[in-house]
């Protein structure tokens, strides 16, 4: 990449807030975490006076059967956004076209301009029917999607993989919200590199913790791209002791099936025009963005807005929590209406 232009990059807006007496609608992390999380941070803490090793080999195994793939398929990585600036490191070069779908993560362009390459937007849901593999060096996506919160059909996305594989498209699938859902992953499909998260689905948003995998040529490129020695050893035996808290992760997916509907019913019946959600995400239309972000923030709650989005001018991203939380931002939006 011409270094000159990285100057014409800048950093990407993400939900969140700092005034931590706000209740946090906008990141999408789940507000529980696992029981005893605590107590395994503060264990590992004292393998922190010593250099760690670079061996994740327990990380590797509890990644590989959250996703279903093969251990020596896993790349661990410092969080999502690191996953994704390796995936697109390995699959594109200057000068490069890369489909990727709108809206969606600001992360997604950012990384493929610093590698040089040309992000091209499609409509999310056209991407499957519109992009010709064939035509671009990589294609990006997210399942479930951020911000829409919809997942693709399985039939048509692993038809739309095979194209891909066909072509000798790699496809760069991030599934940072897949947690909260029980859709299967797209881990250990040949052509496909799937990126994921330990930051959402099991509450931790600061533990940068996350992985890659990819099976073939993709995974021995990506294990040879990666930084060594990436995570520290406390996020690691974290991360490792999350990603294997099963009755934890079905608590969650229960709550978020029985929340999900009622809330985007509330939100219906108040005028707001939800977009249908399959993850934790919920998008909205609203007509007054800037009256639903004070009237929601005067009564203890941060949205995200939407419209740094592409594409989206009008709209707001919650994520759903627990149901008494849920209950009192309905009553806000109901007086922002």
């Amino acid at each position: 990449m011409d270094p000159g232009s990285v100057s014409d990059v800048g950093h990407v807006t993400h939900g969140g807030t700092a005034d931590h007496s706000l209740v946090d609608f906008s990141t999408g992390s789940n507000p529980e975490r696992p029981s005893g999380l605590a107590g395994v941070y503060e264990s590992a803490l004292s393998t922190a006076r010593r250099d760690s090793l670079d061996d994740f080999s327990r990380f590797r195994v509890a990644a590989a059967e959250f996703v279903g793939c093969n251990p020596d398929e896993v790349v661990p990585a410092a969080g999502v956004v690191e996953a994704m600036r390796l995936a697109v490191g390995v699959t594109v070069s200057p000068g490069d076209s890369v489909a990727l779908p709108a809206p969606c993560c600001g992360e997604y362009a950012r990384e493929i301009r610093l590698q040089g390459g040309e992000p091209v937007h499609v409509p999310h849901d056209r991407l499957l029917e519109r992009v010709d593999p064939a035509a671009h060096a990589a294609v990006v996506l997210s399942y479930p999607a951020n911000p829409v919160g919809t997942a693709y059909p399985r039939g048509e996305l692993r038809a739309f993989i095979d194209d891909c594989r066909r072509a000798d498209t790699p496809v760069v699938v991030d599934e940072s919200y897949l947690g909260f859902t029980r859709l299967p992953s797209t881990a250990g499909l040949d052509g496909v590199i799937a990126l994921h998260s330990v930051t959402n689905v099991f509450g931790v948003p600061s533990l940068r913790a996350g992985f890659a995998a990819a099976t073939g040529d993709l995974g021995d490129r990506l294990s040879r791209a990666r930084c060594t020695r990436v995570l520290s050893a406390p996020a690691v035996e974290v991360a490792t002791f999350c990603l294997e808290q099963d009755d934890f992760l079905e608590a969650t997916r229960d709550r978020v099936e029985r929340e999900r509907p009622r809330i985007l019913a509330e939100l219906d019946r108040l005028g707001y025009d939800p977009h249908p959600a399959d993850s934790a995400l919920v998008l909205f239309r609203a007509a007054d963005v800037d009256r639903v972000l004070r009237e929601t923030r005067r009564r203890g709650f941060a949205v995200r807005d939407a419209r740094d989005y592409r594409g989206l001018d009008s709209h707001v991203r919650i994520n759903v929590r627990r149901p008494d939380e849920n209950d009192s931002l309905l009553d806000a939006l109901a007086e922002a209406a």
